[in-house]
């Protein structure tokens, strides 16, 4: 056992995780288990304290999946030829391995490649093993898992139910065993998994902050112990290592022998139609919690208490919350595809000098959301990103994405054209076969490569004008409900989200970049509404947000929501000019950018139409936003058409 890591046994507080983990080992086909929780609250130390808990495992000294000898129907294809043969296979002993998945893998990496060009040169198949063979009767240990790519994902949670790894690459298979126990760590301020997929990890537990100060107390003295005397530390909690490690071992022995009696069934039955969770999952994970429960307590029989806990653990993350009915509200605000109701003789000029920012500060609900508009772009520079997501087409620097065109490797080929390859090679067949050889000739020359482009996710920097003019008419009430609507588009396509605004003398940074849209969410109800309208201030800020991110790894869009009324100056100038000013810069870097334009009442300038085409943005009306809504107005001409001919 490794002296450099914390013990297990040693953890101060979250029972809970520890009791996950070790369920896990102790029954495999439980699915494997989801940490939520805040940063420092023990995780990763948890998961590789485990990892050097576990007992060391019988392997085959020269196989690359670390096939175990006892199993013979589990063997790798390798092995199994050699046992075929009559050879005896080499045996060794190592400890479990715990292999970190690092967030920008490729698929090839995790799967593993094919050697093509020994291929069709030589028409032998060489197989370079991923992680998920490495991972084979090991930890396969993910942190923030919800920032790994969705298809990754499904990649090894399919892995992880099978069992097997499939790998097939230009008509080329293989197969091998891939049977790990699957660990991810997330920090929901981070942004959140899809329903599917937190559906497939077997348990979850939440692990917070210890808040009892003398626990804390003992948190620190252990730490500086182990830091201070690793080996003296180590010495000091073997015998209680040496216990859980026994007390594992022997649950695992007994698991075959648990039995679950007619009645803890109807019992997990009923907890699930309770907890509204879909599917037959959460139920076949609560029977082998439950039975991996009454294993370790040394019981064969699996109590009410088993189950009950099983439920906790397997449900936390599958239970649908009940929505809760929005209070009547006490006024309705005008329809998104209505024009604002008219006001009396000599009210509009009224309503537009409090919208000139000397009211106080109002705070307005967010209207309802809805389906906004698909806006994809292309990336603003030709370079690789780091991360992935559902909008912007950029180019993809690996193995991954789809495959658009070919061309001629420039150093070592990472992802070989087959189709073009042979293209370029076939006209020179005839010249090559001379020494009589019939095989496919290949000259490194004729070699070309694949060139790939994927969905990426983006910055999106929503700029909002929260000034006195947005609250004429309550139009910041369909501009909440507008923002709202791009904040969900943004979250389910993978992007980052910041927030700024600006009122009165300057612009703020509400929320910086994050994928969490709950966050999102709640700074833009609590956004306060009043003020004069500095524009220009907003626009630098937002720039000035773009630089300091440099645009690694995910491509910039800006959205800007105002009426374009600027008053206050950024230097003493012309506000309107200074706005404009700005904006071409934007337009210059070429940052993608649209501009909504929630300007309302009698006395419109345009001045947003302008910003549009300073910054070469795209230009919508706060109503055309609506995904449907020109759906909608055909419907209703053709209601209007069908009424007249009756």
């Amino acid at each position: 056992m490794s002296k450099n890591i914390f013990p297990f046994t040693a953890l101060v507080g979250q029972e809970r995780m520890k009791r996950a983990l070790v369920l896990n080992v102790i029954h495999p086909g439980i699915g494997g288990l989801l940490i939520w929780g805040e940063k420092g609250t023990a995780k990763s130390t948890a998961v590789r304290a485990l990892a050097n808990l576990l007992p060391e495992i019988p392997v085959v000294a020269d196989c690359p999946f670390s096939c175990d000898p006892e199993e013979r129907e589990e063997l790798c294809e390798g092995c199994r030829e050699r046992v075929v043969k009559g050879e005896a296979l080499a045996l060794r002993k190592r400890a479990v391995w715990i292999v970190e998945l690092p967030l920008g893998a490729t698929e090839e990496r995790v799967l593993g490649s094919f050697d093509l060009e020994e291929a069709i040169q030589k028409g032998e198949r060489h197989f370079e093993p991923g992680l998920l063979a490495a991972a084979h009767r090991g930890i396969l240990y993910i942190d923030e898992v919800n920032l790994l790519s969705d298809h990754l994902m499904d990649i090894l949670l399919d892995a992880a139910a099978m069992g097997v790894n499939y790998v097939e690459r230009e008509g080329i298979s293989f197969v091998h065993p891939a049977r790990f126990i699957l660990i991810g760590t997330m920090n929901p301020e981070e942004g959140e998994l899809r329903p599917q997929l937190l559906d497939r990890f077997g348990l979850c537990v939440e692990v917070g902050g210890i808040d009892e100060p003398t626990m804390r107390a003992e948190v620190v003295r252990r730490r500086i112990a182990f830091e201070t005397d690793p080996v003296a530390f180590h010495e000091q909690w073997k015998e209680s290592q040496e216990k859980e490690r026994e007390r594992i071992l022997a649950a695992k022995r007994l698991l075959p022998q648990v039995r679950l009696s007619e009645e803890m069934l109807q019992l997990i039955a009923r907890t699930a139609i309770e907890a509204r969770v879909d599917g037959l999952r959460p139920d076949i994970v609560m029977h082998k919690t439950a039975c991996a429960l009454a294993a370790y307590a040394g019981r064969t029989e699996v109590s009410e208490e088993d189950v009950l806990e099983a439920a906790e653990l397997a449900l936390r993350h599958r239970r649908k919350s009940t929505p809760e009915k929005p209070p009547p509200s006490p006024q309705r605000p005008p329809q998104r595809s209505e024009p604002p109701p008219s006001p009396a003789k000599g009210e509009g000029l009224q309503m537009e000098k409090k919208a000139s920012g000397l009211e106080k500060e109002q705070r307005f609900e967010a209207g309802e959301s809805f389906p906004v508009r698909q806006l994809f772009f292309r990336a603003v520079r030709s370079g690789a990103w780091i991360e992935k997501g559902r909008r912007t087409v950029g180019a993809s620097p690996g193995k991954e994405g789809r495959y658009v065109r070919s061309s001629l490797p420039r150093g070592k080929i990472h992802s070989l054209a087959l189709d073009a390859t042979l293209r370029a090679a076939a006209p020179y067949q005839s010249r090559r076969r001379a020494g009589g050889r019939t095989a496919f000739q290949l000259r490194s020359w004729d070699l070309r490569e694949k060139i790939r482009e994927k969905k990426i996710g983006n910055l999106i920097l929503f700029l909002v004008d929260a000034s006195g003019s947005m609250g004429a008419w309550r139009r910041m009430v369909a501009v909440k409900g507008a923002i709202l609507s791009l904040l969900k588009d943004a979250y389910q396509k993978r992007d980052r989200v910041g927030l700024l605004s600006f009122h009165g003398e300057g612009a703020e940074l509400l929320l910086p970049p994050t994928g969490n849209f709950k966050k999102a969410e709640a700074r833009l109800k609590e956004l306060p509404t009043g003020g004069r309208t500095p524009l220009a201030h907003g626009l630098r800020l937002a720039l000035q947000m773009f630089q300091r991110s440099g645009y690694q790894e995910r491509p910039p869009f800006l959205v800007l929501v105002s009426d374009g009324r600027a008053n206050v100056s950024l230097a003493h100038g012309d506000p309107m000019a200074e706005a404009r000013s700005v904006a071409c810069e934007i337009g210059r870097r070429g940052i993608p950018s649209l501009v909504l334009d929630a300007e309302a009442g009698f006395f419109r300038l345009g001045v947003a139409k302008e910003l549009a085409r300073a910054m070469s943005g795209v230009y919508l009306i706060l109503e055309q936003l609506e995904g449907n809504q020109m759906a909608k107005i055909v419907r209703r001409m053709i209601r209007i058409a069908r009424r007249k001919r009756l």
